[in-house]
């Protein structure tokens, strides 16, 4: 059996964070020490990433049964682009395991299609694949770079961003490989009618990676869910905008 990396603070009740593609755990630093005042929380290295071995197939489903299996019996769970993905697969896998549901950045489909228009194009997707093999580590820091660009405080969250990127190890070229197939190839729009968890959506509202239309419509879709718009943030408010990113989060899972 997978033995994810988990690491465990604070007293309270259980809370997991799922970090995005490319990162590790170790880039809810700033937010876990605050959490972990109020809330018992549970930082995972996603399999493949920072000490967490990499499972096979790999698959969305496959990443939110690895997680499902690390953590406790009944969690709120806060899942940031990717991880966000994750955490809408797991409510679905195993619903009675999770409490209160947090997405940041995130969206039930990362690729525009015909009939959705808040993605990456397929010329981008297939410009990261391309560089992905062709230049690794460039690619992931454009990747980084995108993910603040037009946003506040892009210079500074840019620079946070890429000194965690390697902080916990390389991820291997066939994880982020299979990583970035699950951000082209998932779509989520059909499944969000059955999440019937209470579900906060924490997006920027500069985030050209998953643009605010997108988490407008997950949290219109999603059927008891509530949308919190960062003004002036890009993809990762928590790092640009912390102090309004973490009260939206209190206000939510306390109320």
């Amino acid at each position: 059996m997978l033995h994810l990396h988990v690491e465990s603070s604070g007293h309270g009740p259980d809370l997991a964070l799922l970090h995005g593609w490319g990162m590790h755990g170790g880039i809810w630093e700033g937010a876990r020490d605050a959490l972990a005042e109020r809330f018992r929380v549970h930082v995972v290295d996603l399999p493949g990433y920072g000490a967490s071995p990499a499972c096979e197939p790999y698959t969305l489903e496959a990443l939110a049964h690895s997680v499902a299996r690390a953590l406790p019996e009944r969690t709120h769970v806060v899942g940031w682009s990717l991880g966000g993905q994750v955490a809408l697969q797991w409510a679905r896998l195993a619903p009675q395991q999770i409490g209160k549901l947090i997405l940041i950045g995130a969206t039930p489909c990362f690729r525009q299609r015909e009939d959705w228009a808040h993605g990456l194009t397929d010329p981008a997707m297939a410009e990261f694949a391309t560089g992905l093999e062709q230049d690794y580590e460039g690619t992931l820091k454009r990747f980084l770079s995108l993910q603040a660009r037009s946003g506040d405080e892009a210079r500074a969250t840019i620079s946070e961003l890429r000194a965690k990127l390697f902080a916990r190890g390389r991820p291997s070229l066939e994880v982020l490989r299979a990583g970035l197939a699950i951000l082209a190839d998932s779509d989520l729009r059909q499944a969000l009618g059955a999440i019937q968890q209470a579900a906060l959506v924490i997006h920027g509202s500069h985030d050209t990676l998953t643009p605010s239309a997108a988490g407008q419509w997950l949290a219109q879709t999603l059927p008891h869910a509530q949308l919190e718009l960062v003004r002036g943030a890009a993809h990762a408010p928590f790092l640009s905008h912390p102090q309004a990113t973490l009260d939206a989060m209190t206000r939510f899972l306390h109320g």
